[in-house]
Formats: structure tokens, sequence, C-alpha cells
């Protein structure tokens, strides 16, 4: 009986819940009918809640008004009971923190309290319905048509998935792993060396036509005095060496391909692979480039073509044994010693070549230095001293290459001594044989030039046994480069974000030392927020920024867009969907509207142009002759330093991110451009763009809506900006009281410095 009363109760609820308008006399009638059709048939009740439930769905959509625009979803962590969503009016900008745009107040959000256990928990709000969509991720964002909704879709968990998250999603691509473009590069030198090797066999057993043709002239021609002999081994051999030279030739052209083949498969994961390591060091992975060309030119040298050669020794070794067992005898303890000669010339060689190698390295990080900061150089007269540093690793380089190619030189002189050595007993003891009558002299011609052609690839080999160290050097690199790279694991493509910051416990310290740069670092920012980072130099600012926005990774902590790991972001689109200015502006070779669009081919005119009226700077490029079409230089000639720190914030502030961080946005601007800097960031406040500025200027304090105070790599103050000015207000006094008590003392002192020399000039 409780049961049913349960129930009766449960349909009433439910019923209630469907449409309010119901009158209270139908919901009884129908509970009551419901009440004993449980009793008499459990399948009947059942058929009947369904009816009803799908009724009430068609009330509550035809009911319910579509929402007007996206529902904001905000957390309210200090809430204790659970309420319905309501509308909450965003406060007037008298109320308001500073900065927000007056045209926003009327703009109504909805609030949901929730728990204090369920304040880490999105609730599912109502939405309008978002249809799910799979695109491209060069292609850009585009609109959903109408189609299924997404929100409330239940997640694997259990909940339903929020509207304010049923973003249109990128598809997600295959996995870009560099090691497989390495393996596609290693399977084309070994196809194609494949096939140079089958030309290098018959190469190889062409070459066997002079010895031949030896052979038969002082034994055959000779003897028989048979012109007709003469002219047809003439030609028989004439032809066997034209069609070996054009079997080299196309050998060579093989291997000019494949060289070819490699940079195209390598060039650009190097590259990348290259740029994204540059972080944990100071860029020498871009030197592997050269690595690339170093492998390139081994493929196309004589170096490879002796290491080809050398497996076909024993075959001319095999047909000199045919002319006589000791001469073969001969052939076998040459090469032998020959292959001793080497393994010494290798390890005598390997570490002086690798300590040049090292030398270089640095000799060449020094000179792109230099190239870098040419104007400082100059300006400060400091090519002595760079040359000097430079001249230093350069002569290390170059002392360890003269020991290293001394020796190399030592071993190739003893090869050539061995291999003409083998020839001159080969045939001294051929002749020997001759006169014994066991072979003839055309025999002995012949078999002392196969063994010089059997010993050649050998003695060629340790004449560029330095290049191949070299060669192998370089691969090693170019492997641990392109299989240790953070680009070959995959990343999931998210929703496009929302703006959301969240830095925790954030430490740094950099490799190599053990000054602690950042220590504990915790804040959070909403979606459209602005913070203001102040502090004195060296207190980790610059440092900070360039963790929130991925340029170096912190040693522990952590920093989250949207709740994700910036280490978890796919990296390409973590990178369009924020802006960075650096301290450092810097600029590329190009016009101002590739500057701006980031040097994409697809960026289009309106994004290049909404980006330009985002940052200000439209009225600034409109003033240039060629307008967006200026070029610039590598050092941002003829634009001035502030000048190509606007250009540099458009840059920052296209594709419409959703996080900026401004290191220190103002550093080269006058008057009209702090303006527009002010301009910029209230544009971005009404765009809802997250934005982080590192300032030590105060005019920037009054259009954000948060400051940080950092002190020594620590927080030393965070919060509201009215707060945060308040309590900054006593600091600033004292230290202006400082400063003016400090002046009269120095003044006063001066006075009495100078008393005495007063005095002596009246005397």
């Amino acid at each position: 009986m409780n049961h049913h009363v349960d129930d009766s109760q449960g349909m009433r609820s439910r019923l209630q819940a469907a449409d309010p308008e119901i009158a209270p006399q139908e919901r009884d009638g129908a509970v009551s009918a419901s009440s004993a059709a449980w009793h008499d048939l459990d399948t009947s009740f059942e058929v009947l809640m369904a009816e009803i439930d799908r009724a009430a769905a068609e009330l509550r959509a035809k009911a319910r008004p579509p929402l007007a625009r996206t529902v904001e979803v905000e957390r309210v962590a200090q809430t204790t009971v659970p309420s319905e969503p309501r509308l909450v009016p965003e406060p007037a900008c008298a109320a308001a923190p500073e900065g927000r745009p007056a045209d926003e107040v009327e703009k109504p959000a909805i609030e949901i309290e929730q728990p204090e256990s369920q304040s880490k928990e999105e609730a599912p709000p109502a939405a309008p319905a978002v249809r799910l969509k799979s695109i491209d991720a060069d292609t850009g964002p585009i609109q959903a048509g109408s189609g299924p909704s997404v929100a409330g879709v239940p997640k694997p968990g259990g909940k339903a998935m929020p509207a304010a998250t049923a973003e249109v999603f990128h598809r997600r691509l295959g996995p870009i792993n560099l090691a497989d473009n390495l393996s596609a590069g290693i399977r084309a030198v070994r196809r194609n060396l494949l096939v140079v090797m089958c030309f290098t066999l018959a190469t190889n057993v062409l070459v066997l036509a002079i010895p031949v043709y030896l052979f038969q002239i002082s034994d055959r021609v000779l003897t028989s005095r048979s012109t007709d002999t003469l002219v047809m081994l003439t030609i028989l051999i004439a032809g066997a060496v034209i069609l070996n030279v054009v079997l080299d030739a196309i050998r060579r052209f093989i291997l000019m391909r494949t060289a070819v083949e490699v940079a195209a498969q390598l060039g650009a994961p190097i590259l990348g692979a290259a740029a994204r390591a540059s972080l944990h060091s100071n860029g020498r992975e871009y030197q592997t480039l050269g690595d690339l060309q170093q492998l390139r030119s081994f493929l196309v040298s004589g170096t490879l073509l002796s290491f080809l050669d050398a497996p076909l020794a024993p075959l001319f070794m095999l047909a000199v044994f045919l002319v006589h067992p000791d001469l073969g005898y001969i052939v076998v303890v040459s090469a032998i010693l020959l292959l001793v000669i080497a393994f010494i010339n290798q390890k005598a060689t390997e570490g002086a070549f690798h300590q040049a190698t090292n030398f270089q390295s640095k000799a060449n990080l020094h000179l792109d230095s230099m190239s870098r900061n040419s104007q400082i150089i100059n300006a400060l007269a400091m090519i002595p001293e760079a040359v000097r540093i430079w001249g230093q690793d350069t002569a290390g380089s170059l002392k360890a290459q003269v020991v290293a190619q001394d020796r190399n030189v030592i071993s190739a002189s003893v090869s050539r001594a061995v291999r003409l050595l083998a020839q001159v007993a080969m045939l001294g003891w051929g002749a020997y044989l001759s006169l014994e009558g066991q072979i003839t002299g055309g025999m002995v011609i012949a078999a002392s030039i196969i063994a010089g052609r059997a010993l050649a690839p050998v003695e060629g080999a340790i004449e560029g046994w330095h290049q191949f160290i070299n060669t192998r050097a370089a691969y090693q690199r170019i492997a641990s480069l392109l299989r240790a790279s953070p680009l070959n694991f995959e990343r999931l493509k998210l929703p496009k974000p929302q703006g959301r910051l969240d830095v925790e416990r954030l430490l740094f310290v950099p490799q190599g030392t053990k000054r602690v740069v950042l220590n504990g670092i915790t804040f959070s920012l909403a979606p459209g927020e602005s913070l203001a980072v102040i502090g004195d130099s060296g207190a980790g600012k610059t440092t900070m920024g360039k963790m929130l926005v991925g340029s170096i990774l912190p040693t522990s902590g952590n920093v989250r867009l949207d709740l994700m790991d910036l280490r978890n972001w796919d990296q390409r689109q973590f990178g369009e969907n924020i802006g960075y200015l650096p301290q450092d502006v810097q600029l590329f070779p190009g016009t101002i509207k590739a500057n701006i669009g980031r040097m994409r081919d697809d960026a289009s005119d309106e994004d290049v142009y909404k980006a330009a009226m985002l940052a200000d700077v439209h009225e600034l490029i409109s003033t240039f002759p060629q307008g967006y079409e200026t070029t610039v230089a590598g050092d941002g000639s003829p634009l001035s330093g502030g000048q190509k720190q606007r250009i540099a914030l458009a840059r920052a502030f296209f594709g419409n991110p959703k996080l900026v961080v401004l290191d220190e946005p103002n550093s080269n601007l006058d008057g009209a451009g702090d303006a527009a800097l002010l301009r910029a960031l209230e544009h971005a406040k009404r765009e809802k763009i997250t934005v982080i500025t590192i300032t030590q200027r105060p005019s920037l304090l009054n259009c954000v809506d948060k400051i940080m105070l950092l002190s020594n790599g620590t927080v030393a103050m965070f919060g509201v900006r009215q707060d945060v000015l308040r309590a900054l207000a006593p600091l600033n006094a004292a230290r202006n009281n400082v400063g003016q008590q400090a002046a009269p003392a120095a003044v006063q002192q001066n006075q009495q410095a100078q008393a005495p020399v007063q005095q002596a000039t009246v005397q």
C-alpha cells in the first residue's frame, strides 16, 4: 500500500512538472486512473507513462521560447542551498569593476547556484540546440545550421554535457609522428640504394673488360698477329667501357635524386622539431638543418661509392685466385692490412672529430648571436670582443680538425703504400711464376690490374672516413631530434576555448641553476577578465608571461586553459586561440599584412583588417604609402620601435584569440600609442578576451579588472583592482616620503662637501 501511495505521489509530481497549467482535478483523475491500472496491469502503466512523458515534452517545447543568445554559466563556489536558475542583470559600470563596457550592462546572464560539494562541477543549464559539426583545423570555424541538439547529451560519467561547452569541434586528424618521416626517408634511401647496388654490380663486372682486353692482346693477338681478332676485341671492349660509363652515370643520378628526396622528406619535420625543442635550450637544435646538408653531401660523394664498391672486392679477389692462388693470397693479406689500418684510423680520429664538431657548433651559435645583435655590436664598439669569442671556438674546432686530419692523412698514406706494395709484390711474384711457366705475362698484368681494383674501395673508404664519421653523427642527431620530439604525441582536438585561465602552484627553476625564478604562483581568471601584473625588475613577470603562452614549461605546477593543461592542447589549435606580444618585439621579413596574419597563406583580408581594428592600428597602417603591403625587413625597418610594437599587437589579436598576454606593450609607445593601446584593451574586453598585461606604467592599471603584484618570484598581492590599489597606496606614500627625506639629506651632504672647497677658494 505504501508502494502504491509513493507511486501515486511520484506520478502526480511528474504530471505537475510536465505542465504546471494542468488543472489539479485533471491531475488527480489521471493519478486515480493510473493507480487502478497499476494494480491491474504493470504493462499498461508503463505505456501510459511513456505517452504522458512524450506529451509533456511536446508541451514544454511549445511553451518555452528559444533563447536569444548563448547561456553563460558562472560557478558560485560559496553556495549551500541549490536553487533554480535565475536571470541576474550585470551591475552597472559604477557598481562593477572599472573597465567593463557600459553597453554590456543590460545583458542578462544566467547564474546557477550550486551546493558547495558540487562547486567544481558545471551545472547543465538549458540552452539552445547546437549542431555538432566536424571541420578541418585549417579552414576555421563554420556556422552550424539547424539540427539535433547536443545540449544535455549524457557524458560517459552519467552527467549531461552543458550547452555552454557544446561548441563546434575540429576534426581529430591523424597523429603527426615525425619518426614516421624519418622512417620514410630511410626507406627511400634503402630502396634507391638497392637499385644503385644493382648498377654497381654491373659496373664492377664491366670493369673487368680492361684486364681481359690486356690479357687477350698479350696472349692471343700478339702471338697470332690476327688483325680481325684485334678489331673484334676492341669493338667488344669499347662497348663494355661505354656501357660501364652509362651505368655509372645512372647510379650517380639516382644518388643525387635520393639526396633530394631525403631533404624533401626530412626538411620540414626537422625544422618543426627544432623549433619545438628550442624551448628548452639555446636554439642549437636549429643546426640540425646543417646535419641534413651533411647527409645530402655524403649521398652524392665518392666516399659512398667506395663503400658500395667495397662489398664487391671479394669478386675481384676470386678473379685473382683464378689466375693463380699465390697472387690471390697476396691480395687477401693486403686487404686485411687495409682493414686493420681503417679500424685504427677510426679509433684515432673519432674523438678529435667529435671535439671539432662541438667547437664548431658553439662558434655557429656565437655567429648567429652576432647577426641578431649587429646594431648593438657596432654601436658599442664590441666588434673585437665578438670576433674574439667566435675565434676562440673556431680555433678549438680547427685545432681538433688538424689533429684528426693528420691522423687520417697518415692512415691514408699507409694504406696507399700497402696497396702499391701489394701490386709490386704481385708483379714481381707473377714474373717469377711466369718464368717458372705457371702463368703467362698477360695473366700477370691482368692480375695486377684486378688486384688494384679490389683494394681501391678500401683505400677510398679510409680517405673518406672523416666524412663518414661526420655523416653518421649528423644522422644520429637528426634521428634523436625527430624521435624524441613532443610533436609525436597525439592531442585531442578540443572545442574553441572560452578564455578561462587557471594557474596552479607554478614553480620554475632554470636548467643548470638553483635559483628559483617563480615559486608557488596560483591564480584564476574567468573568461573576459583582464589582469595587470606589476612588480620590480627581476620579479619573474616576463617568465610567467612566457609560461602562460607555453613558450617555456614550468619545473612543476600547471597552467590550464579551460581546465586543460597547456601541454595537453594540440599545439596548432592552442596557438590559433591565443595571442602574445613579447617584450622584445620581432617581425618577420615580409609585408605588414603577412606579419599581422602570422605568415599564414590562408589568412583572409577580413581577419587581418579585424585584427588591425581590434588593436587600433588601422589608422597607423593607413599612413604608410603602401598600406598593408608595406614590406618590413628582418630588423623591422622602415618601422620605428613603437610602430613595430603596435603591428605586433595586431598580430597578437589576429584570429579572434581568447587569451592574450602582453609583455610591456607600451614600452616604446608615445602618447598617441598609449591612447590606442587603451582603446585596444577596451575592444578586447568587449570581445570577451582574457588579457594579461605585464606593465610598469600606472596608466594601464585603470582598464583592468584585477592586479597582481609579484615580488621575488612570489605573489605578494592579488585581487580586484580597487582593493589592490587601496592596499598599495600606503606603500607608495611611504616610498615617496623616504625619497623626499633622502633628497634634502643629499643636498645638505653636497653642501658640506663643497664648503671646504669654497673656503680654500676665498683664501
